[in-house]
């Protein structure tokens, strides 16, 4: 095998990323390409045709460089990644950006580069600024302001203001968002290129628009400046100020600019000032410094020059562009206002629609209700015509049934008068006996009493008859009678206990006779309770029947009449009050 057959073989392509704006593309480039070609390549893609702008940035150790046209790619000090990564980005501002961008598509990747660059802090921005270009922003993004679509909260998402915005006042993202929408509400009818433009005519006034800035010394031990380099031409800053320089160059007074080194020299037009040096940190920054500075100084020569053939072309079409899409916008408004118009009068008619259709609802719904009334009214005249007839032969009912009422009550007022009459001989006959009682009662008193006196009368006869018989008897016997036989003496001596068996069976009589009348008592007062609760028992059942039948009455006469049932009424309350105050004697007795 042959040396050459091990050499290793070199590819013939490598792969490259391009990131622009708004979008990321890989390529397939040759070995042999220069930067020319693929930035050629680039923009075909992209559809640019005002190429003098824009570049391919990549990144070298602590800086940037952009890609060389004249050169190949490899051989630039490009990343040796795969594949490498390029930024298509403005490498140069136009002085005025309503003049110089003709095309749509430049437009709009100037103005995704410049808001990037202010919220990145890059260019300075004040507060108020910021909110009218957020709101033009707003308008290019959605549109024009529809508070029914855009509801609060619809830019939560969006970044739109800087942070050291943000951070400068105490406001929340809702206050924000009002003031924006303030400002965004009063953009509409502006299209999204139109809005764009306001953008960036706008940004092309703040001091850092466009300027690129590089850190560099007056001398190799003065102290740090800052050199910043635009469209209008070159520009001194000490390192705390941006906004200020404190000394210009303008394009047009510089005769000649070059470096040696890390030297870098500009001389001015005018041979009587002084040339003006000023040292870089690296080689590289020197090169990249005179390489903008070309650039700027050719775009500004090209300025005050007549437009080329091409440009004039690009602004010809971009203005017949512009003509066509401002017809067309034209169009499409009145077409929006009369498609609006339209949609208005649809909804009116519809909105006529359905309140013709919610009338004609009601008065079907009211024409079916005066039905039904009718209806409901012819069945309640039938039902109220069959319920007089029932009220009627109710009522007749009730009149029989009172009639008959009444004569049971002209029965039950002669039996409680019979009743009455059996009370009151009850009562007197219960006075009777009350009276006999106490007549029977003071008769025993009596009886008692003279008992207890002949008991005490015939104790003091026997003791006296006993003391007369112990000191006499003796005394008569001997002196002047004669000895009487034996019988007599005890005949003699056996008169006095008779006298006294027979007081003691008197005795023993009248209590059998006090005794035998006071269980006669005793049976007549069982009899006569007996009686009582007889005719208690009556009292209550007549007293019921006669509450029941009352009260059939009124319900009978109020079902008649159609009222509502009234309290009952309790005749001969009088009467009853009086036999239950007689039926508590009674009970007492």
């Amino acid at each position: 095998m042959s040396i050459l057959g091990l050499k290793k073989k070199q590819p013939k392509t490598f792969k490259v990323k391009v990131i622009t704006m708004d979008a990321e593309m890989e390529f397939s480039c040759e070995v042999k390409w220069k930067g020319k070609d693929l930035f050629d390549l680039v923009c075909r893609t992209v559809g640019l045709r005002e190429t003098w702008f824009f570049g391919l940035r990549y990144t070298v150790k602590d800086t940037y460089a952009w890609l060389k046209q004249e050169k190949r790619v490899l051989d630039q000090e490009v990343p040796k990644d795969s594949p490498i990564t390029f930024h298509f980005l403005a490498k140069f501002f136009p002085e005025k950006v309503e003049e110089e961008l003709v095309q749509e598509i430049t437009q709009h990747l100037f103005f995704l580069q410049v808001k990037k660059q202010i919220l990145d802090e890059e260019i300075f921005c004040s507060p108020e600024a910021s909110v009218l270009l957020a709101s033009y922003a707003v308008q290019a993004k959605y549109g024009d302001y529809d508070p029914n679509f855009h509801k609060p909260g619809f830019l939560a998402q969006d970044e739109l203001l800087p942070k050291r915005v943000l951070m400068q006042y105490q406001m929340t993202a809702d206050m924000w968002e009002e003031k924006i929408t303030a400002w965004y509400a009063e953009h509409r009818g502006i299209a999204r290129d139109e809005a764009e433009m306001e953008y960036l005519k706008i940004a092309q006034d703040l001091e850092m628009y466009g300027v690129s800035y590089f850190a560099i010394t007056q001398n190799k031990r003065d102290t740090d400046l800052l050199l910043g380099v635009d469209a209008q031409g070159l520009h001194i800053y000490n390192p705390n100020s941006k906004l200020n320089p404190n000394k210009s160059f303008p394009w047009s007074g510089i005769r000649n600019i070059s470096y040696s080194e890390k030297e870098f020299t500009i001389k001015p037009l005018d041979k009587k000032k002084d040339v003006f040096k000023f040292y870089s940190s690296q080689l590289r920054v020197n090169k990249l410094i005179l390489q903008l500075c070309i650039g700027n100084h050719d775009l500004f020569m090209r300025r005050r020059k007549v437009d080329s053939i091409e440009v004039q072309q690009m602004k010809a079409q971009a203005k017949e562009e512009k003509a066509r899409k401002k017809m067309e916008r034209q169009i499409l408004a009145r077409e929006k206002q009369m498609r609006e118009e339209a949609e208005r009068a649809k909804e009116e008619m519809e909105r006529r629609l359905f309140q013709l259709q919610d009338e004609a609802r009601l008065a079907n719904d009211a024409l079916l209700r005066s039905e039904e009334t009718a209806d409901l009214l012819a069945e309640k005249a039938q039902i109220a015509e069959e319920e007089a007839k029932l009220l009627a032969h109710k009522a007749a009912e009730a009149e029989q049934d009172r009639q008959r009422l009444e004569v049971s009550a002209m029965k039950t007022k002669e039996e409680k008068r019979l009743m009455e009459q059996k009370m009151r001989e009850a009562e007197q006959l219960a006075v009777k006996l009350v009276e006999q009682s106490e007549r029977r009662l003071k008769e025993a008193d009596h009886l008692k009493q003279d008992l207890t006196e002949a008991k005490d009368a015939e104790r003091r006869a026997k003791q006296k008859l006993l003391e007369i018989t112990k000191t006499t008897y003796p005394l008569i016997a001997a002196y002047s009678a004669p000895p009487a036989p034996p019988e007599a003496a005890d005949l003699a001596y056996d008169s006095a206990p008779s006298r006294l068996d027979f007081k003691d069976s008197d005795m023993k009589r009248l209590s059998m006779e006090i005794e035998r009348e006071r269980l006669e008592y005793m049976e007549k007062s069982k009899h006569l309770q007996d009686q009582l609760k007889e005719l208690k028992t009556e009292i209550e059942s007549l007293k019921l029947e006669e509450q029941q039948q009352q009260a059939g009455v009124y319900s009978l006469r109020n079902e008649a009449r159609g009222y509502v049932q009234e309290p009952a009424y309790a005749p001969h309350s009088n009467r009853n009050s009086a036999y239950m105050s007689q039926r508590a004697y009674f009970e007492e007795v």
